[in-house]
């Protein structure tokens, strides 16, 4: 039996960031409260990945609603800079700066991934010989965040993302 609690174990569960993509919180852009991105409805008998799916931005305190379908779609690269979502290019919600760069989720799904592996002690990635997916979401993220040293910083931030659902 291990010494190691199972507490402080990841293993990669092989997510990607598409694979959040279905439900994204963004900030509103007419009353800069919380907004929704989820699946639009779909043309009679098209069938497109969930991917390139229509998606809809809906506020539910002003009633913001925008439509998007086949359009531009840009995934967040610059870790300089907020993060957007990729189909409305509007902030995301569930994002906090800190001293190293930025910490962002497109939803709590996303951020609790981000957190059980920050929070890890012992993390375990995919073996190498494994021919599977190697570049999933915790793989990708930045070097600094997934350095032990900055554990604390990288938790506290998460802390604060949750803290600003409560407020809204």
């Amino acid at each position: 039996m291990s010494s190691v609690s199972t507490h402080h174990r990841f293993r990669d569960p092989r997510s990607t960031k598409y694979d959040f993509l279905a439900s994204v919180l963004v900030c509103c852009p007419g009353c800069e409260e919380i907004a929704h991105v989820v699946a639009g409805l779909e043309p009679a008998g098209v069938h497109d990945s969930d991917l390139f799916a229509p998606r809809r931005l809906v506020c539910r305190n002003c009633g913001a609603a925008k439509e998007w379908s086949r359009g531009n779609m840009a995934l967040h690269r610059d870790r300089d800079e907020p993060a957007t979502d990729p189909y409305f290019g509007v902030r995301l919600w569930l994002q906090t700066e800190t001293r190293r760069g930025w910490v962002w989720a497109y939803n709590l799904e996303h951020l609790d991934l981000i957190r059980r592996f920050v929070q890890a002690s012992l993390r375990e990635g995919i073996p190498w010989h494994d021919h599977g997916r190697k570049m999933t979401a915790v793989a990708r993220l930045p070097a600094w965040m997934q350095q032990a040293k900055n554990r604390d910083e990288v938790l506290r931030a998460i802390a604060r993302i949750h803290a600003s659902l409560l407020r809204a």
